[in-house]
């Protein structure tokens, strides 16, 4: 089934072209398991062999990401936070929880937004925790787009130059997680620095 499922996936961004990418890439956002690795590494292949162009497809990456996102930004926005308002307390997620939570994503809302859509696993569910705390939109679509972009970059980068050699792929995708991850760790690290300096100056 899985093995199928892969299969439609690689129909789709060869026979949907932009559109397919548009809407693999949403799906991604969301909590559906589409992984962005065989939807992007293919379609860079296919702009190496001419036959896309890497700006559309960074582009229409970037934007069904970004759509994703908000599709789930939206539901715990609008159904998820007035439910944990009224049933949280079963849940073991009390009021004074919530407005930590509010506390926490009004500081560190943006940064959090960023570095969570480069980690996989936690990219398609970084949007739920943003709308859940009302995160402004403005940032949160400027962060998110911000991360998703990256990540299409380096993953279209993948398939372009290594495409066509899926034992190269296999080899080197768990470094570029890995890499991931050690830019995200640096980037919380520079973070927390000039959150100190901030603290200092003022």
């Amino acid at each position: 089934m899985l093995h199928e499922f892969i299969d439609w996936i690689l129909v789709t961004v060869n026979g949907w072209g932009y559109a397919g990418i548009f809407v693999l890439m949403a799906l991604e956002s969301t909590v559906l398991p589409v992984p962005s690795e065989l939807v992007l590494i293919p379609a860079g292949y296919l702009a190496y062999q001419g036959k896309m162009n890497l700006i559309l497809i960074l582009l229409t990456s970037t934007v069904g990401s970004l759509f994703g996102a908000f599709v789930n930004y939206g539901l715990a926005l609008w159904v998820g936070r007035p439910f944990l308002e009224r049933y949280g307390k079963y849940f073991f997620v009390r009021p004074a929880l919530l407005h930590k939570t509010d506390a926490f994503f009004a500081r560190h809302g943006a940064i959090s937004t960023f570095t969570g859509r480069l980690i996989p696993g936690i990219r398609h569910l970084i949007s739920l925790p943003a709308g859940l705390c009302r995160m402004k939109v403005m940032t949160f679509a400027l962060y998110t787009g911000l991360g998703a972009g990256i990540w299409s970059i380096v993953l279209i980068a993948f398939g372009y130059f290594i495409g066509d050699n899926e034992a190269l792929i296999k080899d080197n995708l768990p470094l570029v997680t890995l890499a991931a991850l050690i830019f995200v760790g640096l980037t919380l690290v520079g973070y927390a620095v000039w959150q100190k300096r901030q603290a200092a100056l003022s």
